[in-house]
């Protein structure tokens, strides 16, 4: 009977220690969950500086990443800006600026008189005969410096429309004399007013001076020579 007693004692004995370890366990998990909770403030705001860091880091490097030096050891322009390029030996040649000027005065010019649908060659051809009646396509070929077959097809182009007419020379059986029609005076003296317009807006570009500059060191260039 007493080593009954004795066994029951120490299962009792044994069962507060289980459950007293449970107890302990429990209170230790809660103490860490509300220790927990308290510090994911900290740990969320430490965690936010850590990223802003980083992206901070990252933007700065981009540009050593992305603006590789050009052959002047300066960084060229991130991606998405306009490029600065060295012109090497071309920023000493003339005809590469007059021709990039003559780009923007074709455009203008094309876009200026777009409503007649003249071109800049048809323009001068139109301008030439109308000064000058009764010049053959040899003499406006050599005077505007037009290869003579092109000539050709632009006069075709030019009298389909009506704008010129080739009459036989009183002087020389085997050429034609270029002449107006009354449609072509019509229409070129409309493309001189709006080709003045052009002219006014590459003065602005250029400005009044330079364009007076300009236009005296070129007027007496002549390519035949």
């Amino acid at each position: 009977m007493q080593w009954l007693t004795a066994g029951r004692r120490q299962r009792r004995a044994d069962h507060d220690i289980v459950a007293h370890d449970n107890n302990s366990r429990q209170h230790e998990s809660k103490s860490r969950a509300a220790i927990r909770r308290r510090a994911e403030p900290g740990v969320r705001a430490m965690a936010g500086r850590t990223a802003a860091v980083k992206k901070s880091e990252l933007s700065a490097a981009k540009p050593a990443l992305n603006g590789r030096p050009a052959a002047n050891g300066k960084a060229a322009p991130a991606p998405g800006g306009e490029k600065v390029l060295n012109l090497g030996v071309l920023d000493g040649h003339l005809g590469y600026f007059l021709r990039r000027v003559q780009v923007w005065v074709f455009q203008d010019f094309i876009k200026t008189l777009a409503g007649l649908d003249l071109r800049p060659a048809q323009y001068s051809v139109l301008a030439v005969i109308g000064a000058n009646r009764g010049l053959s396509q040899a003499d406006v070929a050599q005077f505007l410096g037009i290869e003579r077959a092109r000539l050709v097809r632009l006069l075709h182009r030019l009298e389909k429309r009506g704008l010129t007419q080739r009459l036989d020379s009183p002087n020389d059986r085997r050429s034609h004399a270029l002449q107006l029609t009354s449609a072509g005076q019509a229409l070129l003296k409309r493309a001189t007013t709006l080709a003045e317009l052009h002219e006014a807006n590459l003065t602005q570009r250029l400005g009044t001076t330079n364009h007076a500059r300009i236009m005296e060191a070129l007027r007496g260039f002549d390519a035949r020579r």
